[in-house]
C-alpha cells in the first residue's frame, strides 16, 4: 500500500503548478559537472555500488567527486542519496531522517545560489529537482503531505526546462517522462483529480511509458532509477505483471546483493498469484539474513516470514504457518512501534490458531490487534473474527 500511496503522490506532484519560466525562450547551453570525465566514471561507479547496498564502497567514489567539487550540490546529494537507500531498506527507522533532510537543504541552497546568478544552469535545475524529489518521497512516506505536496511544486519548472534545454539526455527527460504519464493516467485511476487537471497540459501514457523506457536502456546516472520506477508502474498502475518482472529481473541481475529489489520480486510474484516462486523467492531472503548478507536486514526477514506463512495458510497448513508467524512475533519484538507486518502477523496467527481449533488464544490475539495500530483493515477483520471465528 505504501508504495501505491507514495507513486501516487509522486505523480499527483507533478500535476502541480506550471510557471512562465516553462515558457521561456532556450538559451546557449551550460557545461554540466555530470559531463565531467572523472564525474562519469566515479559517478557511475558509485551509484553502481550504492544500488548494489555497498554504501562505504559508494561514498568512496563520491567522494573523489566531492574533493574535486566541495562547494557544488552535487556533494550534499550524492551523500544524501546514500543515506536515502540505508532509509528505504527499513522506513519505520526513523533514526536518519534529520541527517537527510539537512543534507537535501544543502543541495537546495547551493543550486539556489548558482540559480541567482544563472537562472538556466543546468546543474542547479538537475539538483534541484532531485533534491526536492528525494525530499517529497520521504515527507510522503512519513505522511507530511502538505510539505512534500510544495516539494513536488518547486521542482516541476525545473524537471520541465531540463527536458528543454537537453531533449536527447534522457537522465534530464527522465521527470519529463513521469510527467507525461502520470498527467494521463492519474485523472483516469482517480477522477477526483480531473477539476484540478484541466488547468494543465495533458499528459501522454505511452509517451511517458517509451520515454521511461529509453531512460532505462540509454540513461547514464538515472538508468537503474528508471526501471525501478518502470517496475513499479507496471505492478501498481499497469497491472502488467509479466512486464514487472522483466524489470525486477534487471534489477536483480545487476544488483544482486539489494535485498530491496529481492523482496520486491517476491511481492510481484505474491500479487501475481505465483505463490509457489513466492515462497522460494522469500525462503533466499530469509536465508540470505539468517547467513548475515550484506544488504539484507530484519524489516526484509519480517517480510519474509510474514509471505512464507501466508502461503501455507492457503494450502491450510496452518500449524506450519503458525511456527512462521511465531519466529515474525519474535524478530519484530524488537521494535517498540508497531508495523504493518508486526500488526498483521499478530492478526494471521489469530486466524492460524482458530482453524486449529484453539479458540481461546485466537481471542486474545484479535484483542491484542485491536490494541496495536491499524495497518490494512487488521482491527475491522479482528472484530470480525472475534464475533464469528476464522474456518480457514
Amino acid at each position: 500500500m505504501r508504495h501505491r500511496q507514495g507513486l501516487l503522490l509522486i505523480g499527483l506532484l507533478l500535476l502541480g503548478s506550471l510557471s512562465g519560466r516553462i515558457g521561456r525562450p532556450q538559451s546557449a547551453p551550460t557545461v554540466s559537472v555530470l559531463d565531467d570525465p572523472l564525474v562519469r566514471t566515479e559517478g557511475r561507479t558509485g551509484l553502481e555500488l550504492l544500488y548494489d547496498l555497498d554504501f562505504a564502497g559508494a561514498q568512496a567514489h563520491f567522494a573523489r567527486i566531492i574533493q574535486r567539487y566541495p562547494d557544488h550540490p552535487i556533494g550534499p546529494f550524492l551523500t544524501g542519496l546514500n543515506l536515502w537507500w540505508q532509509i528505504l531498506l527499513d522506513l519505520s527507522d526513523r533514526s536518519r531522517d534529520e541527517a537527510f533532510y539537512n543534507l537535501m537543504d544543502a543541495v537546495l541552497k547551493r543550486c539556489e545560489r548558482m540559480l541567482r546568478r544563472d537562472p538556466d544552469n543546468l546543474d542547479a535545475l538537475f539538483f534541484k529537482s532531485a533534491a526536492l524529489g528525494f525530499r517529497g518521497r520521504l515527507r510522503a512516506n512519513r505522511g507530511d503531505w502538505f510539505q512534500a505536496a510544495l516539494d513536488g511544486k518547486r521542482a516541476l519548472d525545473a524537471v520541465m526546462a531540463l527536458a528543454r534545454r537537453r531533449p536527447q539526455n534522457p537522465d534530464f527527460r527522465f521527470g519529463k517522462a513521469l510527467y507525461d504519464y502520470y498527467a494521463a493516467v492519474i485523472p483516469e485511476r482517480y477522477p477526483f483529480v480531473k477539476p484540478v487537471t484541466i488547468f494543465f497540459p495533458s499528459g501522454d501514457r505511452e509517451a511517458g511509458l517509451r520515454q521511461l523506457e529509453d531512460t532505462a536502456r540509454h540513461g547514464y546516472y538515472i538508468q537503474a532509477e528508471a526501471v525501478y520506477f518502470l517496475a513499479m508502474i507496471y505492478y501498481l498502475f499497469e497491472e502488467d505483471y509479466a512486464r514487472t518482472m522483466e524489470h525486477v529481473r534487471w534489477l536483480r541481475t545487476h544488483f544482486p546483493n539489494n535485498g530491496y529489489f529481492h523482496t520486491l520480486e517476491g511481492r510481484v510474484y505474491v500479487r501475481w498469484g505465483h505463490w509457489q516462486q513466492g515462497r522460494q523467492t522469500f525462503e533466499a531472503v530469509l536465508r540470505r539474513f539468517q547467513e548475515g548478507h550484506r544488504g539484507y536486514n530484519a524489516a526484509m526477514a519480517e517480510q519474509a516470514l510474514y509471505f512464507i506463512a501466508l502461503s501455507y495458510m492457503l494450502e491450510r497448513r496452518y500449524q506450519i504457518a503458525l511456527d512462521y508467524l511465531l519466529k515474525l512475533e519474535a524478530l519484530a519484538a524488537r521494535r517498540k512501534e508497531d508495523t504493518y507486518f508486526k500488526v498483521m502477523g499478530r492478526l494471521r496467527q489469530g486466524m492460524a490458531y482458530d482453524a486449529l481449533g484453539q479458540r481461546d488464544i485466537a481471542i486474545l490475539r484479535y484483542r491484542e490487534v485491536l490494541q496495536m495500530k491499524d495497518f490494512g483493515r487488521a482491527h475491522e477483520r479482528a472484530r470480525q473474527y472475534l464475533k464469528t471465528p476464522y474456518r480457514g
